[in-house]
């Protein structure tokens, strides 16, 4: 059952955009729009001075001798994307971070985490870009000619659940940016891969009607108050967007925002009261 739209999970931007491919035959114009669209996509979405540009690679594109793979290979080695993601945190951040902006998507598993982390500590930063742009996937993804772009949130051959998950850790939304987040330069999946868990799936701030909720990261045992015992599994629902329907000049409901912790049996019968009052599933994850 789903309980979420692809527009609450924050991916219906990606569904609806068309990938950013430039033509043998094109406009300066159009290579202008592919060369914002490297930028935005290469350096998630962060902001680029106009001194920070890479015009020579720039001019490059633009008279033929490099192709789209070319420059994204250029901008992904430049100083810029060294400092921003490479020195500034983490290998592990930084894998996870070029995974997504180079093939659009969250590694696959801990082990595509050491696999680069190899190549990081025999050959270096360069060759490790190298690996991903080089790579089969990649090419057969984006070709030469195509701008990567997000690809994580569907599922494909190849690629687990637990992957699908992770994408929406490192992924909140097409105005979400990787430089200055909330979680600031800190690893978004280091546990998780490691231990190969699924990441809870919560819509953005903004996906619904109201503020949606993050994980907790306290004990999953006690959550706003509640004991979880050892009889079955338990499920905690947050819940946004319910109406203030005044009964008597009385809001029914003072917070839009609700937890609700429910057994599975009663899980089914949770969802579709919620529903009925206006209410919209903002997460559902295991409880204990």
């Amino acid at each position: 059952m789903a309980f979420q739209s692809a527009s609450q999970l924050g991916i219906a931007p990606y569904e609806d955009a068309s990938p950013s491919e430039l033509w043998s035959v094109r406009s300066e114009a159009e290579v202008d729009t592919i060369i914002q669209a490297v930028y935005k996509q290469v350096l998630g979405n962060s902001y680029v001075m106009l001194s920070e540009r890479l015009t020579a690679d720039e001019s490059k594109l633009k008279d033929g001798r490099y192709n789209v793979r070319e420059f994204v290979r250029a901008v992904a080695k430049s100083e810029l994307y060294r400092t921003r993601f490479f020195h500034s945190g983490s290998n592990f951040r930084y894998i996870e971070a070029t995974c997504k902006h180079l093939l659009g998507r969250a590694p696959d598993g801990y082990d595509e985490v050491k696999q680069h982390t190899a190549i990081i500590e025999k050959s270096g930063f360069e060759a490790d870009i190298d690996s991903y742009i080089d790579s089969d996937e990649y090419l057969k993804s984006f070709g030469d000619d195509t701008v990567p772009y997000m690809r994580g949130y569907t599922t494909e051959a190849g690629t687990s659940m637990v992957s699908f998950t992770h994408f929406f850790q490192l992924q909140r939304g097409p105005a979400s940016s990787d430089v200055g987040s909330k979680s600031g330069n800190r690893a978004r999946l280091n546990r998780l891969s490691i231990q190969n868990l699924p990441a809870s799936v919560v819509a953005p701030s903004g996906g619904s009607d109201g503020w949606a909720f993050q994980a907790t990261a306290n004990d999953p045992r006690k959550k706003q108050g509640a004991i979880i015992g050892n009889e079955g599994k338990m499920y905690r629902i947050e819940t946004t967007g319910y109406r203030s329907n005044v009964v008597n000049r009385v809001p029914k409901y003072r917070c839009s925002n609700k937890v609700y912790i429910v057994p599975l049996e009663k899980l089914i019968t949770e969802y579709k009261r919620i529903r009925r009052q206006g209410g919209v599933i903002a997460s559902v994850t295991p409880a204990n």
